[in-house]
């Protein structure tokens, strides 16, 4: 039992500094990428640095299934080229023992970036939202407030959120009374929504009579800063610790939450997602080679299954966002028939 504790520590290790040396080669690739990128919007490097952060930490979880993948193969590699993975196997571990270790450290990583990395870049993120990262309809942006005196009805091109507030752009306003009849229409090229209301310095008024003018224009509304992003935002907007509160809170309201479902448990069965590529990563490096001498070709036909498994993954997950497919079935599946597989395929091979 104590020698068995002491291998899984070692290959624990391994299995870490794996996933930590891709991480940190694709990481250091896109923060480069994307900082050449943003340099020429950004008033200063530093906050080039901050926006190519910010960036690099959306993008994590959508690599960090493949970050995985290739860390359990450089983890192989790496023991089947010292010898190491012959003695550990002399030692009486069968290929199932040995993934152990890899398996858990997939967990731990699918959980981590669950509660951590997800909340994290979901609050980076919020803190500079555009039109980019709302779901338009035809385009644009469209609000619309009842009240006892007659509707409100804003359609923004884009807007983007300045503090507690957000900004919108090339923006018309239709101001109706309850019989539909066009009060004022507005104009403007900047508009801002605070708590208090619609306020701009700046704009065309259409009024009932057909007269226009020019000034500045205001009016108090129901409808929040806070509303809006409730109702426009992508699911990838909102952490994992609050998905289920919206959800319940959209459900009750009538608005569709397909997308949404799909996002909760996307992100709650990520662990088992990364088990899945960890265990698809230990299939593809079984060999009975004492020197695997064919590495470069079960690398590169490995990433090429991981990409073709990433690719329907997604489909599975348009589909239960549509409707096709129920969204748990959609997002359970494909992980665990991974798994399987592979299961099956460690299986064929006897490295004692």
């Amino acid at each position: 039992m104590a020698r068995n504790r002491i291998l899984s520590r070692f290959l624990f290790r391994r299995f870490f500094g794996g996933v930590g040396l891709v991480l940190l080669i694709v990481c250091g690739i896109i923060f480069a990428v994307t900082f050449v990128e943003r340099l020429p919007n950004n008033p200063t490097i530093l906050a080039a640095l901050n926006d190519a952060w910010v960036r690099l930490i959306e993008y994590v979880p959508l690599f960090l299934p493949l970050a995985v993948f290739m860390g359990t193969l450089v983890a192989y590699y790496t023991l089947t080229r010292s010898s190491e993975g012959v003695i550990i196997s002399g030692a009486g571990l069968s290929p199932y023992q040995m993934s152990r270790p890899f398996l858990l450290g997939a967990f731990l990583i699918g959980v981590v970036a669950t509660t951590v990395i997800n909340p994290y870049a979901v609050e980076l993120g919020s803190k500079n939202i555009t039109d980019e990262k709302l779901r338009l309809v035809d385009d644009a942006i469209w609000l619309r407030e009842s009240a006892d005196d007659g509707y409100i009805t804003l359609v923004a091109k884009n807007m983007k959120k300045d503090g507690d507030n957000l900004i919108f752009f090339n923006t018309t306003i239709y101001v109706q009374n309850q019989e539909f009849k066009l009060n004022n229409r507005i104009d403007t090229d900047k508009i801002t929504l605070s708590e208090s209301g619609l306020e701009t310095k700046r704009a065309t008024i259409l009024d009932g009579n057909g007269k226009t003018h020019t000034g500045p224009w205001q009016t108090d509304t129901r409808i929040t800063p806070q509303t809006v992003l409730d109702r426009y935002l992508q699911p990838d907007q909102i952490s994992f610790w609050k998905l289920p509160k919206f959800i319940t809170k959209m459900s009750n309201i009538g608005i569709s939450v397909r997308g949404h479902l799909v996002q909760f448990w996307t992100l709650l069965f990520l662990p088992l997602t990364m088990v899945a590529m960890a265990t698809l990563g230990v299939a593809f490096s079984q060999t009975r080679q004492r020197r695997n001498h064919n590495f470069g070709v079960k690398f590169g036909l490995g990433i090429l299954t991981c990409f073709i498994l990433y690719f329907l993954l997604n489909i599975f997950s348009v589909l239960g966002a549509n409707g096709t497919l129920p969204t748990l079935l959609a997002i359970i599946a494909p992980p665990l028939i991974i798994i399987s597989a592979s299961g099956v395929f460690i299986a064929s091979f006897d490295t004692i």
